[in-house]
């Protein structure tokens, strides 16, 4: 058995689910299985077996459920559940009074974890109402060794997806590493970094993680993966830095006394942290090569301003050879509805400086201005944009990902502008180059907050620039946590706002209604549904619009369009308003099933109301009594800023759910991590170290290996 090998190979048994199942997770090799890492540990400490149970006590225990069914009690006739558990010491019947339906739950999860009181009386005992668990170790394990040694056992749960349970992934790495393959496992720290770190070598650690004699081994372990994986994702972006670093890029002059009389008819005053943005920007500009920069700010911070600054410097700056005067921009954004209301507030960035711009979607196209009415914009073809964009003709075109599909050439693209799409590929990068082989200047743009730690490691290839200041008179969102009980109190808010004139959004967890056949369907509110609701009761007297990932593009077009112009009062959505969509006169947001956003998605939804000097509310309705949801719903009411809400996050729950392994493309033990600066900071120091040696790895094969595979996932490389 060999780390390369496919799963497939050597587990030869499994099902065409399974095979599935363990390929969306990433697990194609015997390596893949292994870094398949426990997500928590059970212990054999303070189990109790069935022959040691005394009256009285609560107690938890593990074994079979067998026997189960539904019943009524022998006096007062009360629908019951009973069912009799083994655990290899003994046997105990075990009832659910006023619960028939646990009858089934028995049925169909035999191995179980059940924590109970202990009732009936002595030779007649029985476990009353337990909470039932799935459980995982006895079939693993002999009762011997679970309850016949002085100290406790640990037990490695992992997570599990349908075909694939924890107990299948115990027994399969189990099997592998009695092969002894976890020696043959290339070591990607090297050697000199274990000893200054004090970290285990990866054969001992993949031992310590999946079968720990301790917690404290278990951790140990966890520590050496989290710097591994964290020191590799320094690597590769360190790499990707010094290698930007080679290329060449328009090396541009730009005019300075333009820019500032753009600047100066903006129609509100620029913060102090937009102009140093924005010269930050432009001397980066001036450099041979391609500027490689995040900019980082609060929703409502600003960040279209110093797009629109940065692009109008470009479109009229001149490179080194002089004369052009035909420097080009594009801007692309990740949905229709974003890329619209962009060109509409671009045009009027533009429009008293006679500046041409378009628009490219997946369906269609427009220029500003017309030729033959200047002041509005116009529809043309795909064909003719393409046509004035190669010539050299429009200087800035906005759009999705239609901007770089096949047909669109720019004549001398100078710099792209990439919103809320931080990891911009090299392919995709290819795409824009220039004729001339050198690289357009990057920009990123992002209202999502981010951890110091995370921008030094996910983001350590880019240039950080954060707008720290809100615009002068901007008020920040009121937040507040309702629940059934309370709700009234954000419906009067709501209705006082409308008074007012201004409208209202109302965001649901989901679409429609779920099927009431499905077991433990979602209770959260449908968008649908709470429409037709709201149509008919609380807001009877205005109109409620509905907008959904499901509509057609033409459908979201017309419904943003009548709430854009106030045809429509309260707006009923999903969280495909999350990014962009900006409606100023919009003062209130209920976000209904709270608990069912990351936090953050729940920020940026949020955003959708700091939108103009009019004080905003923000109401989070909760369904879950959970602490631990609480909690974190309760740092979006305390946290000043999307900054502070971040750090927050990851001091609430470790890596927390603003920066999921889905999201950023880490697992969740590198996430952990995230929370350690001084660990971030020494993989951080020890990978530059590396690629300032030797950049291209040659001298390492073992981390070029990994860096090639790591550098795809990150950049599309």
């Amino acid at each position: 058995m060999k780390p390369t090998d496919f799963v497939g190979e050597h587990f030869t048994r499994l099902k065409p689910e399974q095979k599935s199942a363990l390929t969306k997770m990433g697990i194609r090799t015997i390596r893949d299985l292994l870094y398949h890492f426990p997500t928590r540990y059970e212990s054999s400490e303070g189990i109790k077996t069935i022959d040691s149970l005394v009256l009285g006590e609560t107690v938890t225990l593990y074994g079979h459920l067998k026997g189960a069914k539904a019943k009524k009690t022998w006096k007062t006739r009360m629908p019951s559940a009973e069912a009799y558990l083994e655990d290899g010491s003994g046997r105990v019947k075990v009832m659910w009074f006023r619960q028939p339906y646990m009858a089934k739950v028995a049925e169909r999860e035999g191995l179980v974890k059940i924590t109970g009181k202990v009732a009936g009386s002595e030779g007649k005992l029985y476990i009353t109402n337990p909470a039932v668990e799935k459980a995982e170790m006895m079939p693993a394990i002999s009762h011997e060794s679970l309850f016949g040694g002085d100290d406790p056992t640990l037990f490695a749960v992992y997570s599990e997806t349908k075909g694939i349970s924890s107990l299948w992934f115990r027994h399969a790495i189990e099997r592998v590493m009695r092969s002894g393959v976890q020696e043959t496992i290339d070591d990607i720290v090297p050697e000199t970094l274990r000893t200054e770190y004090s970290l285990p070598k990866a054969s001992t650690a993949l031992v310590w993680i999946h079968t720990p004699k301790s917690q404290k081994d278990a951790d140990i372990a966890r520590k050496r993966f989290a710097f591994e994986e964290v020191f590799s994702i320094q690597l590769a972006v360190q790499q990707a830095r010094a290698l930007g670093a080679q290329k060449e890029a328009p090396a541009l002059t730009v005019d300075r006394g333009m820019v500032d009389d753009f600047i100066a008819d903006f129609p509100f005053t620029p913060t102090v942290a937009q102009k140093d943005a924005i010269d930050t920007i432009l001397a980066d500009f001036k450099k041979p090569h391609p500027m490689m920069r995040l900019l980082e700010g609060d929703v409502g911070s600003g960040k279209t301003a110093v797009a629109a600054a940065t692009a109008y410097a470009v479109a009229h700056a001149r490179d080194r050879g002089g004369a052009s005067r035909h420097l080009q921009v594009a801007y692309m954004v990740p949905t229709e509805i974003l890329a619209k209301q962009h060109f509409a507030s671009f045009i009027e960035f533009f429009k008293k400086h006679h500046m041409p711009v378009a628009l490219i979607t997946g369906k269609e196209c427009y220029k500003f201005p017309s030729k033959v009415r200047g002041e509005a914009a116009t529809r043309i073809s795909k064909l003719q944009l393409a046509k004035w964009v190669a010539n050299g003709e429009i200087p800035l075109v906005i759009g999705t990902h239609a901007l770089i599909q096949k047909g669109v050439v720019f004549r001398d693209l100078a710099f792209a502008i990439i919103d809320e799409q931080h990891r911009f590929g090299k392919l995709q990068r290819k795409k824009l180059a220039r004729k001339d082989g050198k690289e357009p200047h990057l920009l990123s743009m992002t209202a999502t907050p981010i951890p110091r730690t995370l921008a030094l490691t996910i983001y350590g290839d880019l240039d950080l620039t954060v707008l720290y200041q809100m615009p002068l008179g901007r008020k920040p969102v009121l937040t507040e946590i309702v629940n059934e009980k309370t709700r009234a109190h954000a419906y009067a808010r709501m209705h006082d706002e409308l008074k007012a004139g201004h409208q209202v959004y109302v965001i649901c967890p989901r679409i429609n209604e779920p099927d009431p056949a499905k077991e433990f369907a979602l209770q959260a509110k449908s968008a649908k549904s709470e429409q037709e609701r709201l149509q008919k009761g609380e807001f009877k007297n205005y109109r409620v619009g509905l907008l959904h990932s499901k509509m057609t593009p033409a459908e979201k077009e017309e419904e943003m369009r009548k709430f854009v112009q106030n045809e429509t009062q309260v707006l009923v959505a999903t969280s495909v308003v999350e990014v962009g969509v900006n409606v100023p006169n919009a003062t209130v947001i209920l976000i209904e099933g709270a608990e069912r956003f990351g936090l953050a998605q729940l920020h940026q939804l949020r955003g959708r109301v700091i939108r103009s000097s009019d004080q905003a509310y923000c109401f989070l309705q909760s369904e879950s009594k959970a602490q631990a949801t609480s909690g974190r719903l309760k740092a979006l009411t305390t946290a000043k800023n999307g900054f502070e809400l971040a750090e927050a996050d990851l001091a609430l729950r470790g890596s927390g759910e603003l920066y999921g392994a889905r999201q950023w493309g880490v697992s969740d033990v590198a996430m952990e991590a995230l929370s350690n600066l001084k660990m971030v900071e020494a993989a951080r120091s020890a990978a530059r170290n590396i690629i300032e040696q030797d950049v291209t790895l040659t001298s390492h094969p073992v981390l070029q290996k990994r860096i090639a595979h790591l550098a795809h996932q990150l950049y599309g490389e």
